[in-house]
């Protein structure tokens, strides 16, 4: 069964980044934009970061431009966004999470964890995917859910225990 660890994806700075990386870490995967009134998150995202970083939790930033045109820029604005909320989570290359250009990452995440009514489509900029330990989605986070609000759940899957060496290794 495929998991979020079997993909990668380009990084911002350039390069292809595979997420098994971070296997056996817990991920907060977030669609972002710059000009967004949801933007103010990246603060709330790299306050979590920081505040669970020890405890193998990373926040991977995606950004978007297919919600209102809100990510229009380049690279370099795009990295001067982060720059001006301070951070330093890996933020990818622009990619597309809903339609036929979708990500590969992003099917796999909405077939996972459908939104409201079963929806696959992603509504907005800043909806958040929760993955544990052993690559599954555990949870969707509306844009509107501050970073500060799961809390809760990030705790949950960190106290998970990691898990075991592949069967037949």
């Amino acid at each position: 069964m495929t998991d979020v660890f079997d993909f990668s994806a380009p990084l911002l700075a350039g390069g292809e980044q595979p997420l098994a990386a971070w296997r056996g870490d817990v991920l907060l995967i977030v669609n972002v934009a710059s000009e967004c009134g949801f933007t103010p998150q990246y603060e709330g995202l790299q306050a979590l970061a920081e505040r669970y970083g020890e405890r193998g939790f990373r926040v991977l930033g995606f950004p978007c431009n297919q919600f209102g045109g809100q990510e229009p820029g380049d690279a370099g604005q795009i990295r001067a966004c982060g720059t001006r909320f301070g951070v330093s989570f890996p933020v990818f290359a622009k990619v597309e999470v809903n339609g036929t250009e979708a990500h590969p990452l992003f099917r796999h995440l909405k077939e996972q964890a459908p939104g409201a009514l079963g929806t696959q489509g992603i509504k907005w900029n800043f909806t958040k995917f929760l993955v544990g330990r052993d690559g599954r989605v555990i949870r969707r986070f509306a844009p509107q859910k501050k970073p500060s609000e799961l809390v809760q759940a990030i705790e949950v899957a960190l106290d998970e225990p990691p898990p075991g060496p592949p069967s037949g290794a």
